[in-house]
């Protein structure tokens, strides 16, 4: 407890580290995952396959590997090479997430009647304007759920993180529990930090989720 409590300006910077981690692989994760989606219920077969066939793979993929693939592979084949460790832990989050939110929004995507889509194809909107103003929107809100279970579980997947370096939160409770193996309260300490990250994005969710549905 005395390690944790002289040096706990250390703590909150593994935790501020694991929520920069967090948000910037939530942000690019969505995004990704929302083209992934888009890609796999479009009319382009080679896209379609494109898309199914790295959703496929990566979800079938440990993260432990895909970090593999970002800290040594990538650099040994002159990728990202001195990239700082976050934006590279960014990447491989990032990259293992994504296929999981594009299942989530492409299960929204069918939630929407079909009769929309079709509605706006005959009113002359293209595939992308029809996506982006009628379909996504309405998608995007039957995928709060599933969006918010994902993203609460890359949160406790960025941990793999500390293997490789990134001295974020449980990497930084490795270093405290070194010092002091049998003391209980580092484990309290830190379980309570990643509780309080979790359960801040549950409510997050759960707020949206509610707001949207009195807007109906």
């Amino acid at each position: 407890m005395d390690d944790v409590t002289s040096e706990f300006d250390l703590v909150l910077q593994a935790f501020w580290l694991t929520i920069q981690l967090a948000a910037l692989s939530g942000v690019v994760s969505l995004v990704l995952g929302t083209v992934l989606a888009a890609m796999r219920v479009g009319p382009v077969a080679p896209f379609r396959l494109a898309a199914t066939t790295y959703v496929n793979v990566v979800r079938n993929t440990p993260l432990l590997i895909v970090f593999v693939f970002v800290f040594v592979a990538f650099p040994n084949l002159g990728l990202l090479v001195g990239t700082p460790f976050l934006l590279k832990g960014v990447v491989a989050v990032s990259l293992y997430t994504a296929p999981f939110v594009c299942e989530a929004i492409r299960a929204g995507i069918n939630a929407v009647p079909l009769g929309q889509a079709e509605a706006a194809r005959a009113i002359g909107l293209t595939f992308g304007q029809t996506m982006g103003n009628v379909v996504l929107p309405q998608a995007f809100r039957a995928a709060v759920p599933p969006l918010a279970s994902v993203l609460i579980a890359m949160t406790k997947n960025t941990s793999i993180a500390a293997v490789f370096g990134l001295m974020e939160a449980t990497a930084r409770m490795r270093y405290f529990t070194n010092n002091s193996a049998d003391d209980t309260v580092i484990f309290l300490v830190f379980a309570l930090g990643y509780i309080i990250i979790v359960e801040t994005l549950s409510a997050g969710a759960w707020g949206l989720e509610r707001r949207w549905r009195v807007a109906r």
